[in-house]
């Protein structure tokens, strides 16, 4: 990213972060979990498992999931692996009446972005399934991840990013399963600890989207790694930091005085 573009970027992202809390009326937060997508052996999509959408401004939680759905049709856990499908959809056909209803709204993801794992896999699924997905306008759609590369720069954070930042921020993680424990789960028929986890990580996702809004969010970038080295960015970092800014003043007042006594 070159320096001269990296200041307006991240004062860009940042604005648009500030402006999606104080909208929060309108925005909600998304994750859901499925099965993995790298052990399916002819190639099909991977089921959906869960999915979590939290309201910004209640933190009140919409679920939507396959051991719901068993338990109000009177499925039996140990016959869900063969009734998936059908459960599978009708989960799938709540979760778009849902999306019908809240178009306007924007939605906070994190990596949501492809065929593998996004927006785009859910309506694949459900398409495949035989439903009729509502899809939502991609300007509604804010990716977190890709907002706080623009904000804090490529090295903010090590990969996993999502597990690393909670973990560097203390946030609450109790319930939440790494990816490969979600596919462990799903193997191991677990629905119910992959819905908690799914819970865990939309209310994690508020958590960081509320911290990076009033500055408290931590990471291991380093000060030119968020605003580059250039004129603009230098002045970013003393707008945003108050003892650099004193600093500059002093410094000013210093220099301003020093040559002004050499033409005195």
């Amino acid at each position: 990213m070159p320096t001269l573009n990296r200041a307006k970027k991240r004062k860009k992202a940042l604005e648009k972060i500030i402006n999606i809390i104080e909208n929060s009326s309108h925005t909600l937060g998304i994750h859901y979990s499925c099965e993995s997508f790298y052990d399916i052996p002819n190639g099909r999509t991977p089921r959906i498992t869960s999915i979590a959408v939290r309201y910004l401004t209640t933190g009140q939680t919409k679920s939507f999931s396959i051991h719901k759905v068993a338990e109000l049709r009177n499925v039996p856990f140990e016959n869900i692996e063969e009734k998936y499908n059908e459960l599978e959809k009708e989960m799938l056909n709540d979760f778009y009446n849902f999306v019908r209803q809240h178009l306007s709204f924007e939605w906070v993801h994190w990596n949501m972005r492809d065929i593998n794992y996004g927006f785009e896999a859910i309506e694949h699924r459900f398409s495949v399934l035989g439903g009729t997905a509502v899809t939502i306008n991609d300007e509604k759609k804010i990716d977190l991840s890709r907002y706080l590369v623009d904000i804090y720069g490529l090295k903010y954070i090590g990969h996993p990013r999502f597990q690393k930042l909670v973990e560097f921020n203390k946030i609450t993680s109790k319930d939440m399963l790494a990816g490969a424990e979600e596919a462990e789960a799903f193997v191991a028929k677990e629905y119910v600890k992959l819905h908690q986890s799914t819970l865990r990580k939309v209310d994690c996702i508020q958590t960081i989207l509320e911290r990076t809004a009033n500055g408290t969010l931590k990471t291991e970038s380093g000060i030119f790694d968020k605003f580059g080295f250039s004129p603009q960015g230098i002045a970013e970092m003393i707008k945003e930091n108050w003892i650099l800014g004193l600093l500059w003043t002093l410094i000013t007042l210093i220099l301003g005085g020093y040559i002004g006594s050499l033409f005195s």
